[in-house]
């Protein structure tokens, strides 16, 4: 089925967009990507054209979709900091809920009826359980997680009103990179615990900071659950092949279900780099929840999603073979 479609991949020059466009063209599938470059690079769109094009920019969206016939479209545009985001919401929600707006008008415009949007953690809040399945309630606490969430509701509404199918798959820690290390992660400025600990490791980044070790958790530092940027693109595919039999939109939660803290990534970094790696401990930041992890017993049981990379190792050996030689 891949191998005979068109997909328009927007955000398809940052980090998961990227690898989304390479697993796509690597199976057949023609691959157009939609970017502003505003975080994006382009050395990174190896794989299809690039429309260098805002999503809030509704005559370019016009154009694109008048020059192509796609048959879905995958979402990752958004901005993403948090604390940038409680500093300035009003920017977040022109682009997060602004953006999936203006597309979701251009698709309904052109006929385009199947989407799958790059959703977060963030939209559940503070965790009410120890693994967080797709019941618990969207409570997000900063304007990007609200930002997400309601992206998520504009899905819901143009399902109902338009019969527009989607799928929301909510992120917990994407981390990794290709195997063949041609694309990785890359943020100005990175605030991703991975990338950070193998620049630290590596002698290429600034000194790592711990926020909080006396957090109530075995070792004191926060617990995360990471799961391979690869494993999100596979999941992207599932979910095609989902909305294909289950009109109306969806969500599910996307990760390996296993935690990890703070000291045990510095210590698995420190074993795949062989260099000791110094970090100094700040204080907590306000916000961050002592343990986010995803139940994905539903992704696995809709999708048939099973990640291949289902232990931290892989995942920072595949990052430290990018950031050894990083291309952007």
């Amino acid at each position: 089925m891949l191998a005979r479609m068109h997909i328009l991949v927007c955000g398809g020059a940052g980090y998961i967009g990227s690898h989304m466009a390479r697993w796509l063209a690597l199976r057949g599938t023609r691959v157009t990507v939609l970017d502003n470059l505003s975080t994006g690079h382009r050395a990174a769109v190896q794989w299809g054209e690039l429309i260098e094009a805002d999503l809030r920019d509704a005559s370019a969206l016009d154009r694109a979709f008048a020059a192509h016939r796609f048959d879905a479209v995958m979402h990752f545009c958004a901005k993403s900091l948090v604390a940038e985001s409680v500093a300035d919401p009003l920017a977040y929600y022109e682009s997060n809920v602004g953006g999936t707006l203006s597309l979701l008008q251009a698709m309904r415009r052109h006929g385009v009826e199947r989407l799958v949007f790059s959703s977060t953690a963030a939209v559940f809040g503070h965790p009410m359980t120890d693994r967080i399945d797709e019941t618990h309630p969207l409570q997000p606490i900063n304007p990007y997680g609200a930002t997400k969430a309601m992206a998520e509701r504009l899905l819901a509404d143009a399902a109902a009103a338009h019969g527009l199918r989607s799928v929301a798959l909510r992120y917990f820690n994407a981390a990794g990179a290709s195997d063949d290390a041609s694309i990785g992660e890359s943020h100005h400025p990175e605030t991703h615990l991975v990338p950070n600990v193998l620049r630290a490791a590596l002698g290429t980044g600034p000194g790592l900071q711990v926020f909080g070790d006396d957090w109530p958790t075995p070792d004191g530092t926060c617990i995360r659950d990471y799961v391979h940027v690869d494993d999100l693109a596979q999941a992207h595919a599932l979910a095609l092949d989902y909305m294909d039999a289950h009109p109306g939109a969806h969500a599910f939660n996307l990760g390996n279900g296993a935690g990890f803290s703070v000291r045990e990534v510095i210590a698995a970094a420190e074993a795949a780099s062989g260099q000791a790696i110094p970090f100094s401990v700040q204080p907590r930041r306000a916000g961050d929840p002592a343990v986010l992890v995803a139940a994905s017993d539903l992704a696995r049981a809709a999708l048939g999603w099973t990640p291949v990379h289902n232990a931290l190792a892989p995942i920072l050996e595949s990052a430290l073979r990018w950031h050894r030689a990083p291309t952007f």
